[in-house]
């Protein structure tokens, strides 16, 4: 049968292939015109049909009921004699779902090959060197090293007042986690910090910027630009961790002066901070990442081939 709410705004009509229990505000249709024809498939394209007639046209105040629903006319296709031609809306709806399908594919593919050129890498699957990279870290050596002494002074950004800023191109960054801290994109005259810094939020949260931007007092940069991007990325996370502990809020604000006193532990080699092996952590990270996703996509398109049939084609 065919179910609806009686407040639907044309998203929320469903075939339902199996037994159910409805909440009293689920309206039901059955077929009555030839009940042993039809299957999920003409269903749906009745469905279709019903929630282009229903978008937009209901809501708590005008409710779709049983009976302004009896009283919908749609178009079929029929046969030359007049009656349904049910093989043609099974055809319609199997080439739709192919489609979709095929969309999917195409989407996953774009998107891995997205995030693996953002990640620099060529492919997502782990060599040797990444386990060895991955189990290192519960073996490695760690130290304590103070963000000053290993990148300079922090510099703090300059206010800039929403009324005062201009439409541009440059990433501004303030304090947030919505949009990583980019709360406008302008194209006044301010101080540009540089791709591979990071920076550290009056919260205390720290986001890599693996581009230029400006940023306004409430954020302290730290300039690691000269590492390379993984190795940027590694000290990012270990700043975060030793700032971001719930010690600076509204009221206790993070400044440059506290990145120049934070202290964060990373793996050593002859008592230095090891890049190379934070490097290859990172870049295992990413690997790792990207595969999460490559599975979800291959889940994604495998439920999508069960429920629409095609993978018994």
């Amino acid at each position: 049968m065919i179910t609806f709410s009686d407040t639907t705004t044309g998203d929320c009509i469903f075939v339902q292939p199996r037994p159910f229990i409805g909440y009293p505000h689920v309206q039901g249709l059955y077929p009555i015109e030839q009940p042993g024809e039809w299957d999920c498939a003409s269903l749906l394209f009745v469905v279709s049909l019903m929630s282009k007639y229903a978008r937009g046209r209901f809501s708590y105040g005008h409710k779709f009921t049983r009976d302004t629903a009896r009283d919908i006319r749609i178009m079929l296709p029929c046969q030359g004699d007049g009656s349904l031609d049910f093989q043609a809306m099974r055809r319609v709806v199997a080439e739709l779902e192919a489609r979709h399908v095929a969309e999917l594919e195409a989407r996953h593919v774009a998107e891995l090959e997205a995030y693996l050129s953002s990640s620099g890498l060529s492919d997502y699957a782990l060599s040797e060197v990444d386990y060895r990279a991955l189990s290192s870290l519960t073996s490695a050596n760690w130290a304590s090293f103070n963000l000053k002494e290993l990148f300079g002074p922090a510099t703090r950004g300059k206010r800039l007042k929403s009324a005062d800023r201009t439409a541009g191109v440059l990433p501004f960054v303030t304090a947030g986690e919505s949009d990583t801290g980019v709360s406008a994109f302008i194209g006044n005259n301010v101080q540009v910090f540089p791709a591979g810094s990071f920076t550290i939020d009056m919260f205390g949260s720290a986001k890599f910027r693996n581009y230029n931007y400006g940023g306004d007092d409430h954020v302290a940069v730290v300039h690691t630009e000269k590492l390379t991007r993984n190795a940027a990325i590694f000290v990012t996370g270990a700043a975060h961790k030793a700032a971001h502990t719930g010690a600076f809020d509204y009221g206790r604000n993070f400044y440059a002066k506290d990145a120049d006193a934070l202290e964060i532990s990373l793996p050593t080699k002859n008592g230095k901070p090891d890049w190379d092996l934070m490097d290859a952590i990172v870049s295992a990270a990413h690997k790792l990442v990207v595969q999460g996703v490559a599975e979800f996509a291959a889940r994604e398109i495998a439920a999508s081939l069960k429920v629409t049939g095609l993978d018994a084609q």
